[in-house]
């Protein structure tokens, strides 16, 4: 192979020789603008009749042997079914023509979006580019032609030579310099391996620059259309995946280790050697040297060339991002994620004998072979996610491992030991888009105060292993009054400098440090208690027992074994803010509410047919909440003094529907299109929800009305300036309903509606709606039903419950998710002339509805609401949390209604603010990249388009400005 040419200026044709050259050797008439090239010159042609196609004008340099070899290399993409844009003949069936000299193609235009500028790359695009890959060589694997054994600066067999060949052109000295040192390492890296790398034809540039993307369901730009096969030729298979995943570093340089899902896809399509995983990132890292010392280079020859200097900025970030990790750290992950095996794991490691004398025949207490002279008891601590000793926020303490540490030592243990490769909980961080450095590479103890003890570097057998100990001098743990700290690691001896540090690591970084180190329990006669994020396996499992119907959240769940608050932790520690748990009102891992579990599960819990204190004292502190005008008796409805107590919402709803039918001796139930109430047999009859069931119209039970939902965003009537207006209209018709059906011998029993409408998003009523509705149903003699499960406690800030904000006071009333924080409790309150209806049909017993237990944790809720100032909580974090997506919605399009008040909002994503056309696909797909920053969001709405803000009530400015932030990112840089 010759030297290649190290930069090409590209040939001298403007656009009107273009529009020259499409007259002369294509025969049509066209205008024509310049696309970007670094070497050649490329045109957009546009015809008069709109048809589009693309002109190449090849540098001479490039020889027709190699033009040959690309035409064949399109055949075998097209026969692979890989699209391409095909090489259009000239008139006299030529696919090059001539003109002054240059060669010439015309090749089909490629419809869809560039993938350069599409900013974020979504897991499963960044697997497609993977897989595109691995089609590509696939395609080219028997292709053969003398045109692909030619010599280019972009064969990635002589990039370091590349590299140095052009670095003088970078006048930056610091620059410079870090781009040879770069391309250096990572060719020391890859020289042991070139003989191993198979060689075959590659299409060698295909990048996110090459490829177009089409627009999928779920609003994605996917790769489709590859382009530009001008750097075809000879090269080694592992190639074509590196120059992919470099292109792809720019789109989220700060998070560089995402590729990954690339190399995993492109394995599954062609299995990878080990040497060409191996191989696989000092490439990606010599190539990203290759682009900036390249671009430098073409600017010196090529001063005019605005293409070059519009990617700088673009092939820097790739080249730092390339850089982030050691190479041999991210070479380790490759392994790991395709199921290579690094350096035996486990080789050496069996400890020599500790000193003499012992005997033999007795297995040495723990640490014997560290310290030899240590006398006492040994304690394990657990700082990990699942830990009984970091509850209550304990584990946000920045001394909480002292703490835990010194508290041991003080019950007589000579040493504490903090183990390796456990997560720690006590390194988790809240409210940050990245994951904390959670996972410790070593194990550490503290020994107590005392005399200087000796410390012994247990001796390894011979192999890839070694120890290092961090914390003692010269071989001595000094004496001292106060606790001492060691740190013991065992390290593979290619382990990335700095190693000795003793680090935590981030969890995408534990596959290559569970490689790199080895638990030092092996060899200090401790039990192994390392960990591996096992949320796979955890998915696996649920799917082989769960049902289909039953709803998960997330395409790559995580797996969530802790809350506090209104944080949620998964099995890394990683924190996430949790915008979705309205159940657990009071926020995750309450004390008070554990403390009340806690005591009354000790004393007594039974039925409530028993008499026991705790079931009236609930009973009644639910009614004080009331309103006052609720609590008097009125003539039409009575008092609303009396409570029933289930289990849950869809219980609640049920027997709501029920107490309605018995009390006025009527069966037809008026519900709300769009509604959601429950799942059980009455409470899914009023749920009207086609989200939850696409044939929810279709399959209502005969007893049930369907009216109109009164959504001024979405429904019939619709606008802001006549909302009082817009009320009636509905209300009206609600009225017109009532008549219809008392004509056909239907009178109504009842009429449920959420005092917000929670299923649309927390779209607020109308105004006066509800007075109105509520007086027709009351006319037409039938009970009106509040379904406050989702809006009551509360949650709206500027009342306890919902239907205060209509000025209305319900017949009955539904209540559940808040009550428990996570507990089962449900209960509905009415008259007791309501509630006695029920005798007409028997007694009223549910089995652990209002037990001593349930009636304890509901006394503790509302405790803890009332004493912790929840509901002002939820007004002023509310508000500002609505101001802030508001704001968004002035710079983001995407953005229509913000719906809801304090805690219950809903931000309605649409396609078009005038059509409303909704954004359904977008809202899941922002919802993803949301989890991946730190925030649990998810969609809700018929549409799915809604992205629903329904926290813990304890939800903190901090967090809510932080939710905001990330809102905005994604928004800005794409989903």
């Amino acid at each position: 192979m010759t030297n290649p040419q190290p930069g090409l200026v590209r040939p001298t044709v403007t656009e009107r020789d273009a529009e020259q050259i499409a007259r002369s050797c294509y025969g049509i008439d066209a205008t024509a603008q310049e696309l970007g090239s670094n070497q050649d010159r490329n045109f957009l042609l546009i015809e008069s009749t709109g048809a589009r196609s693309v002109l190449r004008i090849d540098h001479p340099v490039f020889e027709d042997a190699s033009r040959d070899a690309q035409h064949l290399a399109l055949d075998a993409y097209a026969d692979a079914g890989i699209p391409v844009a095909r090489v259009l003949a000239g008139p006299d069936g030529a696919l090059t023509q001539r003109w002054q000299g240059l060669a010439v193609r015309r090749s089909e235009f490629a419809a869809g979006e560039p993938m350069l500028d599409c900013g974020y790359l979504a897991p499963t695009v960044i697997e497609e580019f993977g897989a595109l890959a691995a089609a590509s060589v696939n395609a080219l694997a028997t292709l053969s032609h003398p045109g692909l054994d030619r010599a280019h600066m972009w064969d990635m067999r002589v990039a370091h030579d590349q590299v140095v060949a052009l670095a003088s052109s970078i006048t930056d000295a610091h620059l410079r310099r870090y781009v040879l040192d770069a391309a250096s390492e990572a060719n020391d890296l890859l020289e042991p391996l070139r003989q191993a790398l198979p060689v075959q034809a590659i299409h060698g540039d295909l990048t996110d620059d090459n490829v177009m993307g089409v627009r999928g369901e779920d609003s994605r730009l996917h790769p489709a259309t590859v382009l530009d096969f001008g750097d075809l030729s000879y090269g080694w298979r592992i190639a074509e995946l590196a120059v992919t995943i470099s292109s792809l570093l720019h789109h989220e340089p700060d998070r560089p280790l995402r590729v990954i899902r690339a190399v995993e896809a492109f394995h599954r399509q062609r299995s990878l050697e080990i040497a060409e995983a191996r191989a696989l990132w000092p490439l990606v890292v010599l190539r990203s040297a290759l682009l900036v010392a390249s671009a430098h280079r073409q600017l010196e020859i090529d001063r005019e060339n605005a293409y070059a200097e519009s990617r700088l900025a673009g092939e820097r970030a790739m080249l730092e991002a390339a850089t982030a990790h050691p190479p041999a750290e991210v070479i380790e992950l490759v392994l790991a994620a395709l199921g290579f095996q690094g350096v035996p794991h486990g080789a050496g490691l069996k400890p020599v004998a500790p000193p003499a004398p012992m005997d033999r025949s007795i297995q040495a207490p723990p640490l014997r072979s560290l310290i030899p002279d240590l006398d006492g008891g040994i304690v394990t601590l657990d700082p990990g996610v699942e830990s009984a000793a970091l509850h209550s926020g304990f584990w946000l303490e920045d001394d909480a491992e002292d703490r835990l540490a010194a508290a041991a030592l003080a019950d007589g243990a000579a040493a504490v030991v903090i183990p390796y490769g456990v997560f720690r909980l006590t390194r988790a961080e809240i409210d940050t888009a990245d994951a904390a450095r959670t996972w410790p590479s070593f194990t550490e103890l503290v020994v107590a105060p005392g005399p200087a003890l000796r410390v012994s570097i247990p001796e390894l057998q011979p192999g890839p292993w070694r120890v290092a100990i961090d914390g003692a001098s010269n071989g001595v743990l000094e004496e001292s009054d106060a606790p001492r700290r060691l740190r013991i690691a065992i390290l593979r001896a290619d382990a990335p400098p700095g190693a000795e540090q003793f680090c935590f690591v981030q969890p995408d970084l534990v596959p290559a440090w569970g490689r790199f180190t080895h638990d030092p329990a092996a060899i200090l006669g401790l039990e192994s208690l390392t960990q591996h994020d096992a949320s796979q396996d955890e998915l696996l499992r649920r799917e082989r027992i769960f049902a289909s119907a039953q709803e998960r959240y997330y395409e790559r769940p995580m797996q969530i074994e802790r809350g506090w608050r209104h944080h949620l932790i998964d099995t890394t520690a990683r924190s996430y803010v949790d915008m979705v748990n309205n159940v657990t009102a009071l926020g995750h891992g309450h004390p008070g509410v554990a403390d009340a579990v806690n005591r009354q599960i000790r004393i007594l819990n039974t039925n409530s047919r028993f008499l026991y204190r705790e079931l009236a004292e609930y009973s009644e502190r639910l009614l004080a909440l009331l309103p006052d005008e609720a609590r008097e008796p009125d003539a039409e409805r009575g008092a609303l003094d009396t409570v029933l107590l289930v289990n849950s919402g869809s219980e609640a709803v049920d027997l709501a529907l029920r107490l309605a039918q018995a009390a006025t001796g009527r069966k037809t139930v008026i519900a709300l299109r769009e509604a959601y109430h429950g799942w059980t047999m009455a409470s899914d009859a009023v749920t009207t929800s086609a989200y939850d069931n696409p044939f929810a119209l279709e399959n209502r039970p005969e007893w049930i009305h369907i009216a109109d939902v009164p959504n001024r965003f979405r429904g019939t009537y619709r606008g802001d300036a006549e909302e009082a207006s817009i009320g009636r209209r509905y209300a009206e018709d609600l009225g017109a309903d009532l008549e219809r059906l008392a004509g056909s011998g239907r009178e109504v029993a009842g009429f449920i509606c959420e005092s917000v409408l929670g299923n649309a998003g927390g779209v607020l009523l109308p105004a006066g709606y509800l007075v109105d509705a509520y007086r027709r149903v009351r006319d037409a003699g039938g009970l009106c039903i509040a379904d406050e499960v989702q809006v009551g406690f509360g949650r709206l800030g500027t009342s306890f419950w919902g239907f205060e904000q209509a000025g209305v006071i319900p017949d009955i009333i539904t209540i559940a998710k808040p009550m428990g924080n996570g507990f089962p409790i449900g209960g509905v309150i009415t008259s007791k002339r309501v509630a006695d209806a029920l005798a007409t049909q028997g007694q009223f017993f549910a089995s652990t509805g209002g037990n001593p237990l349930s009636c304890r944790v509901g006394l503790a809720v509302l405790d803890a609401m009332e004493a912790e100032g929840l509901q002002q909580n939820a007004r002023d974090v509310g508000a500002r949390l609505k101001a802030g997506f508001e704001r968004l919605a002035d710079r983001h399009p995407i953005i229509g209604p913000v719906h809801g008040e304090g805690l219950y909002l809903g931000i309605e994503l649409v396609r078009d603010r005038t059509t409303m056309e909704p954004a359904a696909a977008e809202a899941a797909a922002i919802c993803e990249r949301l989890r991946e920053l730190g925030v649990i969001v998810l969609t809700t709405s018929e549409r799915s388009n809604v992205l629903k803000i329904k926290p813990p009530l304890c939800l903190t400015s901090a967090s809510a400005d932080f939710v905001v932030r990330q809102l905005d990112r994604v928004l800005t840089e794409g989903w």
